[in-house]
């Protein structure tokens, strides 16, 4: 049991387990059990992410893998707050609106070194690519729902024409129809 330093032992909430990624593609029907053990493996020896190795090993689609992985991405995320309401005035500044529209981010707080950034579930992977190769920091992302996001895009990075139908459509801030 953790201990404080200013009285009894506290009780800590449980961590919710997150599934494998693994895991989430036999669930699917995507892999074996034995497949799976077979891209551990591979990946002990290799060092190369599990996904990318599903794909070379045994033809999983990508986008397959990709949805698996935003699974895993939402369960691990669901114990975050995106209190939009105490947004630091740093981690809005290292995202332009455009950026923040395009790839459908509101950065939140920075946690060391770490971006702490909202998106929805159908542009976490976007965000996650745009986080990486763009901004070039680690990034953790709290999911949220599209109303949620417009309205933080609307507050802290105006754009006139842009609301929750921009957010829900994919339109983004140059005209083009994307997601």
């Amino acid at each position: 049991m953790p201990m404080t330093l200013d009285g009894p032992p506290t009780h800590a909430a449980p961590t919710p387990r997150v599934p494998k990624l693994g895991e989430l593609l036999v669930a699917q029907g995507l892999l074996t059990e034995r497949e799976v053990d077979e891209v551990l493996a591979a990946q002990l020896e290799s060092n190369r992410p599990f996904g990318a190795l599903c794909e070379e090993m045994f033809g999983v689609d990508p986008s397959l893998v990709e949805g698996a992985w935003v699974d895993q991405y939402r369960a691990l995320a669901a114990s975050f707050d995106a209190d939009f309401a105490r947004v630091h005035p740093a981690a809005l500044a290292r995202v332009s609106a455009r950026q923040a529209w395009q790839f459908r981010v509101v950065p939140l707080r920075l946690d060391h070194e770490t971006l702490v950034m909202a998106t929805t579930p159908t542009h976490l992977a976007r965000a996650s690519r745009f986080a990486s190769s763009v901004l070039g920091t680690a990034a953790l992302f709290v999911v949220v729902d599209t109303h949620e996001l417009s309205d933080a895009l609307t507050v802290h990075y105006p754009i006139g024409g842009l609301d929750v139908r921009a957010v829900r459509s994919g339109v983004s801030v140059n005209g083009n129809s994307r997601t």
